[in-house]
């Protein structure tokens, strides 16, 4: 079974930076695509960082802002939070969808960590 493990969440003021990783327990011989999603309390779980062969995507409201890195070798993502704001505040959760199942080598899954706490304060 593969777990995704986020860490990197917290507190901060608005203006702080934080840095988000997702590490996967067991490695992946191919990723591909990788991503970030927020979701914050009462409202749905949205793309906001979002990264594959075809290029990288982020939501209107974090471009310019976060940036979003993955380290294949070490089956590992990160996304960078820069100049954070009260309304980029939810629990972070990383997706990978890839081949990381040692009994079925050639099959694709998706994969969710279980979320990590963002709180900005004004």
């Amino acid at each position: 079974q593969v777990r995704l493990v986020e860490s990197g969440g917290g507190l901060v003021q608005a203006g702080e930076s934080l840095r988000l990783t997702c590490a996967a327990s067991r490695s992946f011989s191919r990723i591909v695509y990788a991503g970030w999603y927020r979701q914050a309390p009462g409202n749905q779980r949205d793309l906001v960082a979002g990264t594959s062969s075809g290029g990288t995507r982020y939501a209107d409201s974090v471009k310019g802002r976060f940036t979003i890195s993955r380290d294949d070798a070490k089956s590992t993502i990160y996304l960078q939070m820069n100049s954070l704001k009260p309304e980029d505040a939810g629990v972070y959760y990383c997706h990978i969808e890839g081949y990381a199942d040692p009994d079925r080598p050639f099959r694709k899954n998706d994969y969710w960590g279980q979320g990590t706490q963002v709180t900005v304060s004004s």
